[in-house]
């Protein structure tokens, strides 16, 4: 008889969601299956010359049933299924969503299944930056540092700043709503058959690092400090939490409706979510003071430290520090970058202009190979960028860009921020221009490690995970270079899911606690990037003139740009 047992981790990121089973003796994958989101590629309810970015809940429950089904399928269907003892769930945010009282999104009731207002509002969408800078503003009235947990600066990524603008844009959604919830939290309730919003187990990382849930102030800041802040929301945190949760408890075990769907039994526990740099950052074996960069579309930094080391100790201008985020029992950090493989993929669509949008209007070739020579090209062009950008000589080096393009998320959030390039002329070319936007991203992540050592928390080492991390050595071996310290790149390809897989284990009760799990269960690393020494000075003097422009950026930010006026 199999005794072995298995659980399933569920990465939810941006453009997709992946579902991975894995062994819990040994971490090894089973099978796994990734779903695009089909409206979210079709760009609905998106508008983003406005910051707007918004995602259909119809989206992440098909991904969810359809990953999940193709994955016990791929491993021998009811043969395994029997031995699935645990799920666990982590997600991208802050994105969060408007819901009634059974803690349905409003866009799966009737009347809102095509309003974005009343679907989830993804991390990447900042159309809550007015209201995200009247909460810095209004936090400064009060005694009490409501902001000092969250590095001091509230973001128009997180889940007040959204809640309030929403609110604030759409009398409809307004009147509807009950509660807000992150996507994390709705789909263990979802699996667990939840219909009361006010029972729904919050997580500890989403509350603490985005809604400004803290052990000193026994829960949410006050109503007062809301109310004042605006009367639309008074009486929000009533119906909101005041408890929250680690990762590695149970929230529930899985509903007859959704075991039914799913082909797997109610006692299949499902674990209390959380967001996917931190799954992922366990996923990555994370060491204590070693930053786990995960780098996708963003990045999100995390660090762990012993409680007693960050005793009256606070890191100004993160994204939050919260005691169990990530680990149980230890504190947990995080960082990031606004736009890493963003500004990847932003450049590539950019010079692919002409393939886009002309290629299939050729009349020496027929629309199906337009096409495949469309994605043939596409398929080759940061592979190729980056191997003509590694043979640039040192020497011929003027081009300088910074990596605001998605505003800045860390050191000190400011979602106003926009990119630039400098140091152009008419020897500018493509793998010239690639170059300064990959060293702009490496950059940005020196200017983190900075910040945690500038205010006395050290970075011991560098754990790298993700797409980017995985398949592009180019890059990699830029920011080794630029942070003058080794990378380590995780073995496990759906790291986040790996994370979420050594929860459902603890949550389930195979391991005992979280250190044991990720011991078992972590595959270790395959390769490892050394810092070019040779490189040291070039790039420390590029890095100086990159803050310098970065200073520049912001001041010129600030100025009122008054409208031309014939």
């Amino acid at each position: 008889m199999n005794l072995t047992k298995y659980v399933i981790g569920v990465d939810y990121g941006s453009d997709s969601v992946r579902s991975v089973i894995v062994n819990t003796e040994n971490g090894a994958e089973v099978s796994s299956s990734v779903y695009y989101y089909k409206r979210w590629q079709k760009n609905l309810y998106c508008k983003p010359s406005l910051n707007q970015f918004r995602q259909h809940p119809l989206d992440y429950i098909e991904g969810l049933e359809h990953t999940i089904k193709e994955c016990i399928a791929k491993a021998g269907g009811t043969a395994i299924a029997d031995s699935i003892k645990g799920i666990a769930v982590d997600t991208t945010g802050s994105t969060p969503v408007a819901v009634d009282k059974t803690g349905t999104p409003l866009a799966l009731t009737p009347g809102f299944e095509e309003n974005p207002n009343a679907m989830f509002v993804l991390w990447k969408d900042h159309t809550g930056i007015k209201e995200a800078a009247q909460i810095n503003e209004h936090a400064t009235k009060f005694k009490t540092n409501y902001l000092k947990y969250v590095g001091g600066i509230y973001s128009s990524e997180w889940f007040w700043a959204k809640l309030l603008h929403v609110l604030r844009e759409d009398p409809a959604v307004r009147d509807a709503t009950f509660s807000w919830v992150e996507h994390c939290d709705w789909i263990p309730f979802l699996l667990t058959g939840g219909d009361d919003v006010r029972k729904m187990k919050r997580s500890r990382c989403a509350a603490g690092h985005k809604a400004l849930w803290a052990e000193e102030f026994n829960g949410l800041p006050p109503n007062d400090f809301f109310s004042k802040l605006d009367p639309l929301l008074s009486g929000f945190t009533e119906r909101l939490f005041q408890d929250t949760y680690t990762s590695d408890e149970p929230a529930g075990r899985l509903s007859e409706e959704w075991a039914e769907r799913l082909g797997l039994s109610t006692d299949v526990v499902v674990g209390v979510g959380a967001f996917d740099a931190h799954m992922g950052a366990v996923g990555g074996q994370i060491l204590p003071y070693h930053l786990c960069k995960i780098m996708g579309t963003s990045t999100c930094d995390i660090l762990v430290a012993p409680l007693q080391d960050l005793e009256g100790k606070l890191v100004k201008g993160i994204c939050g520090q919260v005691n169990g985020s990530v680990i149980p029992g230890t504190m947990g950090l995080e960082a990031g970058q606004s736009a890493f493989g963003d500004v990847y993929a932003w450049f590539k669509n950019l010079i692919s202009w002409p393939l886009n949008h002309l290629l299939t209007e050729s009349a020496l070739i027929d629309q199906a190979t337009a096409v495949a020579l469309k994605d043939e090209l596409e398929a080759k062009i940061i592979s190729r960028l980056s191997e003509q950008a590694e043979q640039l000589g040192d020497e011929d080096y003027a081009e300088l860009a910074v990596d605001w393009l998605n505003g800045r998320r860390t050191p000190d959030a400011n979602q106003e921020l926009k990119g630039a390039i400098a140091g152009l002329s008419l020897g500018t070319d493509a793998p010239k221009f690639f170059r300064a936007l990959a060293a702009a991203t490496c950059f940005g992540a020196k200017s983190i490690v900075d910040r945690f050592e500038d205010q006395g928390v050290p970075v011991k080492g560098i754990i790298g995970i993700g797409g980017v991390a995985q398949k592009s050595p180019y890059i990699m071996q830029m920011m080794a270079d630029v942070l003058e310290m080794p990378i380590k790149i995780h073995r496990f390809e759906h790291t986040c899911a790996l994370g979420a897989a050594m929860f459902a284990a603890v949550a389930a009760g195979i391991h005992p606690n979280i250190e044991t799990a990720m011991e078992a269960m972590g595959t270790g690393f395959e390769a490892e990037y050394q810092p070019n020494l040779n490189k040291r000075r070039m790039y420390r003097q590029h890095y100086q003139e990159y803050l310098a422009l970065g200073r520049y950026l912001e001041k010129y930010n600030k100025r009122e740009i008054k409208p031309y006026v014939s």
